[in-house]
């Protein structure tokens, strides 16, 4: 046990341990002294590293060594305003999609966003639901409508089958010289003044023709005026448009001064000579022919900066718009009547005392013509145009005995 023990040197008597556990205690409280000093030295120099960024270290642990502290900046950065937030996308109306619910007329769409939604066809054919085929009667008009009693007459029982859409100059309220229970009353789209043989005049065509075709129930579209009036009852009408093969639009080559003479050369080569065409301004489409006049990027632009006075794009554009693009849809005629027997540069008009039976029963039956193939066809116009306001009560007493298909 003696060689066992430990053995220290002599030492003075004050620090001289007298057992090993003294000796521990004395090493603890320096160590603990040590300790303390280091830790008083680390906390003086803490604020110098305040502003470090300890999400700054490299990964690497030996680049530690060559750390700075950052520096603050010299002044804050200038707050910036929040960004602007962007006006919301509109949606689509839920009526626009609702086969039972009819767009509404007035709206605040623009020309484009109009055209925009009205060129959307869908790519299935076979409707989710149960469609009713309407007619879209589309009146291009300036002001009133002195025969409206006439058509009440026309459309009377057959709501269902038709739908109607008014183009007037804005100022013009159609609804104002109308009773509230007219088929007339709040039919007027949003319109912009029209100008004869000027842009403005298509434009307003393919205005009536987007507004028509946002309603997937309307499947034909006749464009009139509000000197037109209608040859046979609505039953006769609605099935000779919804039984068509072919659309109705005036179109043909003209070898004249009115017809080839009014082609400009700067047209070409996106219209050529051969494909311009002469028709009658009062049409009668289908859903995919009025898309394609709606749609319509390439012609469009043509027209509008090279046929003006004396070339008159509503006598040209559609005819040849669809001479090129749908030639094998049309029938290369139209269904509304006019009198051009006075070989005059305007048709010739019907007041009080022109009307009569003999007339309509000549305009009715009295040409032949082309319908789904057949050739012998006397039924050909389906409208008459040019009768003035004077001619209303003498229509209204002849009526009747057209409605019973008896003149």
């Amino acid at each position: 046990m003696a060689n066992d023990q430990l053995k220290y040197s002599p030492l003075p008597s004050k620090l001289h341990p007298s057992s090993p556990s003294q000796f521990s205690q004395i090493f603890r409280f320096l160590f603990l002294l040590i300790g303390f000093s280091i830790g008083m030295a680390i906390g003086l120099n803490l604020n110098s590293f305040s502003s470090f960024n300890i999400f700054s270290f490299p990964s690497s642990p030996s680049t530690l060594l060559f750390l700075k502290p950052q520096q603050p900046p010299s002044s804050p950065p200038p707050s910036q305003p929040p960004s602007p937030l962007l006006p919301p996308v509109p949606l689509p109306s839920p009526e626009f999609f609702d086969p039972n619910v009819e767009p509404p007329l007035m709206h605040r769409m623009t020309d484009d966003e109009v055209f925009w939604r009205a060129s959307m066809v869908p790519l299935i054919k076979e409707f989710p639901y149960e469609r009713v085929p309407k007619v879209a009667f589309m009146f291009l008009i300036k002001g009133p409508l002195p025969l409206a009693p006439l058509w009440e007459m026309f459309f009377k029982g057959h709501e269902r089958l038709f739908s109607i859409y008014v183009h007037t100059h804005p100022s013009y309220n159609v609804s104002s010289s109308l009773p509230p229970g007219s088929v007339f009353y709040g039919r007027r789209i949003p319109s912009q003044p029209v100008q004869w043989g000027r842009p403005s005049m298509i434009d307003a065509e393919r205005r009536l023709l987007a507004n028509a075709l946002l309603d997937f129930s309307n499947e034909r579209f006749i464009l009139l005026s509000e000197t037109c009036i209608p040859l046979y009852n609505f039953t006769t009408v609605y099935n000779y448009l919804l039984n068509s093969e072919h659309t109705f639009v005036s179109s043909y080559d003209d070898p004249r001064k009115i017809g080839r003479g009014r082609y400009n050369p700067q047209m070409f080569p996106t219209v050529a000579i051969a494909d311009w065409r002469k028709g009658s301004q009062w049409f009668e489409v289908d859903r995919t022919v009025a898309s394609e006049i709606i749609s319509d990027k390439t012609y469009y632009p043509v027209f509008r900066n090279h046929c003006g006075p004396p070339c008159y794009m509503d006598e040209h554009y559609i005819p040849t718009l669809v001479n090129i693009v749908l030639p094998d849809r049309n029938s290369n005629r139209t269904v509304t009547w006019v009198d051009w027997s006075k070989n005059g540069p305007h048709p010739g008009r019907f007041g009080r005392r022109e009307i009569s039976v003999e007339l309509l029963s000549k305009v009715r039956f009295g040409f032949n013509c082309t319908y789904n193939g057949n050739d012998t066809v006397s039924l050909c116009f389906l409208f008459a145009r040019k009768f003035m306001p004077d001619s209303l009560q003498p229509l209204l007493k002849i009526w009747p005995s057209l409605l019973e298909g008896l003149v």
